[in-house]
């Protein structure tokens, strides 16, 4: 297998975003992409572009054909990923695998979701596709709620409190601030998050993630065209997945993602390295209780010590590990195709030591964590500076 590096990463902005359609957020995204890794699109040989539910959300259907005629990739192939909210993930990874198995040199992933062009009733219904549809949503169960299950387990088991919960909407919150692509840059309170209106008990509005408008795009190529475009490119040191049932009512257990436990653990493996090499993370924090499975099933802390550690400030900016730098996908928006794609540009940035005032003092390694529905689909990459 050939190393595979990031050369390129542009995002549009997150949000509500009313006068833009899914044709402008491509290429809001994907042009700041191309600019970025210095090269032109004659010479890209592949996209693949993730999407959720395009055809619900906007009507649009073959997403990566209009992807590649957005950005003038004439004649290329170009193929669209669906795999729920671990789209944009899924296909950072084939594109990974094209390029390491020599089929292709330099490809696009992009990733892209247009949400706000329905209601809210219409759009708790497309992600709830994410799920089992005939057991779960037909039965009346949210998204919020196969979650809501998760975090009132948590709290049985090991005493995870609803304050530790808010705090990590708080500290999403304060990176968002940061970030000028954020759908929030606000600063919120524990207090603002415990009062805010329940979603499904124990969780709130506001430890829940937004409905999103937004695009994200990375370039990539093999190691030695890489240096050929960028001064740092940032090698893909690990690209692993891994799932586990659909229905959570069939899961091992209700406070651990175990497709999350599986792909860290075959990433770690594949790199050589381990969860305290780790400088910067994006995690998939849908929800609150979500940020604390993650840290806690991807080997960072032991089980029951993650809500803890957050609310004490440990995985705070330049903290014990910096984790969801960007605002996660709380505070930055999730615009869910592009959620996964939107993790690596973030993690680009970091570690080329781009990220302005959110910057993580000497980011040498960082990973990124995408999941799919209630846990069903989990995809994990880990990335270093190339030397």
């Amino acid at each position: 297998m050939r190393d595979v590096a990031i050369i390129g990463a542009g995002l549009s902005k997150f949000g509500e975003r009313w006068n833009s359609g899914i044709k402008e957020l491509m290429a809001e995204a994907g042009i700041m992409a191309l600019e970025d890794a210095k090269i032109t699109s004659h010479e890209i040989e592949m996209l693949y572009g993730g999407t959720m539910a395009s055809g619900r959300f906007s009507g649009q259907e073959h997403v990566a054909a209009l992807m590649a005629d957005q950005l003038g990739f004439h004649n290329v192939p170009a193929v669209r990923i669906e795999n729920a909210c671990a789209s944009g993930g899924s296909a950072l990874r084939q594109g990974y695998m094209a390029i390491a198995s020599g089929i292709h040199d330099i490809v696009v992933v992009g990733g892209v979701e247009k949400m706000t062009d329905v209601t809210a009733s219409e759009a708790t219904t497309a992600l709830g596709g994410a799920g089992d549809q005939e057991w779960e949503l037909f039965q009346g169960i949210t998204f919020p709620g196969l979650y809501a299950l998760m975090a009132k387990r948590h709290m049985y088991e090991y005493g995870t409190t609803e304050e530790q919960m808010a705090s990590v909407a708080v500290k999403n919150h304060e990176n968002a601030c940061k970030n000028e692509f954020a759908q929030f840059r606000k600063r919120i309170t524990i207090d603002e998050v415990m009062r805010s209106k329940v979603v499904s008990d124990p969780l709130k509005l506001l430890d829940c993630s937004p409905i999103s408008d937004g695009a994200a795009v990375v370039v990539l190529a093999s190691m030695d065209k890489a240096k050929k475009y960028h001064d740092t490119p940032i090698k893909i040191m690990a690209s692993e997945q891994s799932s586990d049932t659909l229905r959570l009512a069939e899961r091992e257990s209700l406070t651990a993602i175990k497709a999350t436990q599986l792909a860290a653990d075959k990433a770690f493996r594949h790199a050589k390295l381990a969860p305290k090499d780790i400088d910067v993370v994006e995690v998939h924090d849908c929800f609150t209780i979500a940020e604390i499975l993650a840290m806690e099933d991807i080997g960072f802390y032991k089980k029951g010590t993650a809500a803890k550690a957050i609310a004490d400030g440990e995985t705070a900016l330049n903290g014990k590990i910096s984790v969801n730098t960007s605002g996660g996908l709380k505070g930055c928006g999730h615009p869910v195709g592009a959620t996964g794609v939107k993790q690596a540009a973030e993690i680009v940035w970091q570690l080329r030591g781009d990220a302005k005032d959110r910057q993580v003092k000497g980011a040498e390694i960082g990973m990124t964590h995408n999941v799919g529905g209630s846990g069903a689909t989990a995809v994990v990459h880990i990335y270093k500076r190339a030397d």
